[in-house]
């Protein structure tokens, strides 16, 4: 590995392959070291910079391929590596940079010492350096010798005091209530300093051999400025502003609540924040819109309502269960014939809270009832009557009851009514058929003794004839319908 020694400040030459010339396949030459590219050069263009640290703005290549690197520092001192591209063949050639420092140019007191051996005549040349050191000397190398050699490079601890103090606030998110927060102090003396004081809400904690200090379980009282400083020196000092992030919530009521039907319930929710809130409500885990409001009570309010309110990562969530009471009602109760024609289907439907439950004062063939749902349900009872009968229901839950009744028929009563509302009328038909034959029949009499002739009656009886037979047809269907 070659080495090549720049200046301190100067503009420092690197060659690539020892200053060889170039190939005459080349293709591309490239600079990198360490901890990336510097720059690039495709053949017959100009060198490209890659390089977005501290040398993007120090680099260049020379018309041999040479890095140059100006205003070289100590930080320079590294492995450069220039990797050339020609034909199939990729080269690279490490260069080990080193900066040395001029002294001479920094009004420095170099004293020497020749000592001259007595019996030799052998000569010892000694020389001391003094000169008054800089923050930047800081891991400096510092060699002496001859023309023709040097020694070893040597560093010295160079001290300063501390210029500038920075507070850190270590946290993973936004502050909340109950979080611990670290504060960590830097400050950038040499030797760094080891203890600090804190400043934490107008008192101040001393740490010492730590830059770090916790606090725990904070509270939004604990909003505000904090600052560390060295122990030293209290006007060296940095602050921040914390903020703690809080969010209060209160649901009334917020147990299991009892109403009856037709009252009002009133909520109240307050809140209070660091923040914006977001608030949403749900009843038995099903969204709502809004805010539920309670005027006038039904049965169907009854149930879980829980409201969750949010703010960034804090969430604050609250409930109460409605139970919505009412002594049962009967809203409805009919009768309908079965398909056999034989049964009578009795619906007996009622609204209450507790779930209200059903009476009978007759038995049935069987007897069903409905889902239980906003209050709401509905009892059915089938029967066979044999006679005519009065059916009761009645509804009743732990708050009262309610009872209705209704008039049921047998199936063959009301056949036989039927069958003789349709008697009569064809009873009436023949009543009012021969009424109408003896009127003109009397008429005809009457024609005879004014020597009128009876054709005309006789065309009259057979009309009436006629009519009388189509009524008791008529009838007759009815009496088979």
């Amino acid at each position: 590995m070659d080495t090549v020694i720049g200046l301190y400040g100067e503009t420092v030459e690197v060659p690539c392959n020892n200053g060889a010339p170039k190939p005459k396949d080349l293709f591309i030459t490239k600079w990198k070291y360490d901890n990336g590219d510097l720059l690039t050069q495709l053949k017959d263009q100009d060198a490209s910079v890659i390089a977005t640290n501290q040398y993007k703005d120090r680099v260049s290549m020379a018309e041999n391929s040479s890095l140059l690197i100006a205003a070289a520092s100590l930080k320079d001192e590294k492995i450069f590596t220039c990797m050339v591209v020609a034909g199939a063949d990729i080269s690279e050639y490490p260069v080990k940079l080193l900066i040395h420092i001029l002294l001479l140019f920094l009004g420095i007191t170099i004293s020497s010492k020749v000592k001259v051996d007595e019996v030799t005549g052998l000569t010892t040349t000694s020389s001391t350096l003094q000169y008054t050191a800089e923050k930047g000397d800081t891991d400096a190398l510092f060699t002496c010798g001859t023309l023709n050699a040097l020694s070893s490079p040597v560093s010295f601890t160079v001290t300063y005091p501390t210029e500038r103090v920075s507070l850190h606030v270590i946290s993973k998110g936004p502050l909340m209530e109950g979080d611990n927060v670290t504060l960590k102090c830097k400050a950038d003396g040499n030797p760094l300093p080891t203890s600090f004081n804190f400043h934490i809400q107008r008192k101040v904690v001393k740490v010492e051999n730590s830059d770090s200090y916790t606090v725990t379980d904070v509270t939004r009282d604990s909003t505000g400025e904090y600052k560390c400083s060295i122990i030293d020196n209290a006007k060296m000092e940095d602050s921040k502003n914390i903020t703690i992030n809080y969010l209060d919530m209160s649901l009334s009521p917020s147990e299991k609540v009892m109403k009856s039907a037709g009252e009002s319930l009133a909520l109240n929710l307050q809140t209070d924040a660091s923040g914006e809130l977001r608030v949403s409500w749900t009843k038995d885990n099903d969204k709502l819109d809004k805010m539920p409001k309670f005027d006038k009570l039904t049965y169907s309010d009854s149930g879980k309502y829980e409201v969750v309110v949010t703010m960034g990562a804090l969430i604050k969530k609250a409930s109460f269960e409605l139970v919505v009471e009412g002594i049962p009602v009967i809203r409805r109760l009919a009768k309908q014939r079965g398909e056999d024609g034989q049964h009578k289907v009795l619906t007996c439907e009622a609204e209450g809270s507790p779930k209200p439950t059903v009476a009978w004062s007759v038995n049935g063939t069987s007897a069903d009832e409905s889902p239980y749902v906003n209050g709401k349900i509905s009892y059915k009872l089938t029967i066979v009557p044999t006679v005519n009968l009065t059916v009761v229901c009645t509804v009743s839950n732990e708050l009262g009851q309610d009872t209705r009744a209704i008039n049921v028929s047998t199936c063959n009563d009301t056949t036989k009514l039927v069958v003789g509302v349709i008697v009569g009328l064809l009873l009436a038909t023949v009543v009012v058929g021969l009424a109408y034959w003896l009127y003109m029949k009397k008429s005809k009499q009457g024609s005879w003794k004014t020597g009128e002739k009876e054709d005309g009656s006789t065309e009259e009886s057979k009309k009436l004839e006629e009519k009388i037979e189509e009524k008791l047809e008529e009838n007759s269907q009815k009496v088979e319908v």
